[in-house]
């Protein structure tokens, strides 16, 4: 079966400040890099045959996927796609799950000003996924929660409470099947 397996970055400052990130670079704390370290040597141990690394061009997520790298000796290649969503007005602000963020996040078309639509979002995300899926290699996306919730929303049927409040875990690791 053709597939992707994607990972979120590492814990970051901001991650621990509970505050949103989005383009803002925040990086790992000592733990993400852990985080980072068990990833890389998890892949290795777990017998996934993976062709290449792709990640975003923010440092949370090439750390990561840097030290998935050096892990299992993959090649691992900036793809600037991969980079979270701009959050405008709400970068660097908290909490997270504010009502007023959470309630934005409901709307697509919102740029919540001078930032990107959850739409502009997903078209860049699933531009790549069509991409990739017309490959034949086995990649492994490391990137952000934002873009784990758009991974999702292509491979699976979601509502927009759903999509809103998806989220995975730093350095959690899944696999998506194109052929399912």
């Amino acid at each position: 079966m053709h597939c992707v397996y994607f990972a979120r970055h590492g814990e970051t400052v901001w991650n621990v400040e509970n505050k949103i990130c989005g383009m803002t670079d925040s990086p790992l704390t000592e733990k993400g890099r852990a985080q980072a370290a068990q990833l890389g040597e998890a892949v290795k141990s777990s017998g996934i045959v993976l062709d290449e690394i792709l990640y975003s061009p923010l440092s949370r997520a090439a750390d990561t996927a840097l030290a998935v790298a050096a892990a299992t000796g993959l090649p691992a290649r900036v793809e600037p796609r991969l980079r979270e969503q701009c959050f405008g007005r709400f970068e660097g602000t908290s909490p997270r799950n504010s009502p007023e963020f959470t309630a934005a996040k409901m709307q697509f078309a919102d740029r919540y000003t001078d930032g990107e639509s959850m739409l502009q979002l997903a078209q860049r995300i699933y531009n790549l996924l069509d991409e990739l899926k017309q490959d034949d290699k086995t990649y492994l996306l490391v990137a952000h929660n934002g873009i784990a919730r758009v991974v999702e929303s292509y491979f699976h049927n979601m509502t927009n409470a759903e999509y809103a409040a998806f989220g995975i875990k730093n350095c959690e690791l899944r696999k998506f099947d194109f052929d399912a």
